[in-house]
């Protein structure tokens, strides 16, 4: 079982003023994607996205955060004594201070990723973190905010995700694995979109073109639902 903190309003005394950070929630669960799925994890989520995808599922980051120095969202990750924190969003690198979180994470020895649409320039990210990228697909309707120049800055230990809507969705994320040569540059996820594409079509898919990805489903959904900080 999960536990959520949601902060509370608190002043905003920090030792640098410059890395207050708008948080949505900090939670502890298994993490449901990627290379670490099943660990169990800190997530931070920040608030702020600039992107409308149209199967986002987390929606309520949008608005309504609580300002937190960063030394506060510190501490509040030590409280679990979890290996892994995953900062994701909305979009965190839309905050200034979100850089400068994941390298302080870092020095405090732990395994940090970042989950982000790829929409912002990643080049300022701490290369000890590892990314978890989006690539927008159509169905997406955000497919316009690709940042194409962040591929460039991916490396082995890093992560391409695509969304997959629909068949047309499918070959156009085909064609982009392809064309960037993704597969030799770090590990390809695929995923399906719930509720409009069915996991064993994506999967046969997968299968039939022989493609080298790695098919993933979101085990956090599987277990807990759509419900906010699972």
């Amino acid at each position: 079982m999960q536990s959520v903190l949601r902060p509370a309003s608190r002043p905003t005394s920090r030792l640098d003023g410059t890395h207050a950070l708008r948080v949505t929630e900090i939670f502890y669960s298994l993490q449901g994607e990627a290379d670490t799925v099943g660990w169990p994890t800190v997530f931070v989520r920040l608030t702020g996205c600039p992107l409308r995808c149209h199967y986002c599922d987390t929606s309520y980051a949008f608005h309504g955060e609580q300002r937190m120095p960063e030394a506060a969202v510190v501490a509040a990750v030590s409280q679990y004594s979890a290996r892994y924190v995953t900062v994701t969003g909305g979009e965190p690198m839309m905050q200034k201070g979100c850089v400068h979180l994941l390298a302080t994470l870092c020095d405090a020895a732990y395994q940090v990723s970042l989950e982000t649409s790829g929409a912002v320039d990643l080049s300022a990210v701490d290369s000890r973190v590892v990314k978890v990228m989006d690539i927008k697909t159509p169905g997406s309707g955000e497919m316009a905010k690709n940042r194409v120049a962040n591929i460039e800055l991916l490396v082995a230990k890093d992560q391409v995700k695509f969304v997959i809507c629909d068949r047309a969705d499918y070959l156009w994320a085909v064609e982009q694995l392809g064309q960037h040569r993704l597969n030799e540059r770090c590990q390809v996820l695929f995923g399906t979109s719930q509720g409009q594409l069915e996991d064993v079509v994506l999967a046969d898919w997968i299968l039939e073109d022989r493609l080298p990805v790695r098919f993933q489903t979101q085990l956090h959904k599987q277990l807990w639902g759509n419900m906010p900080g699972k």
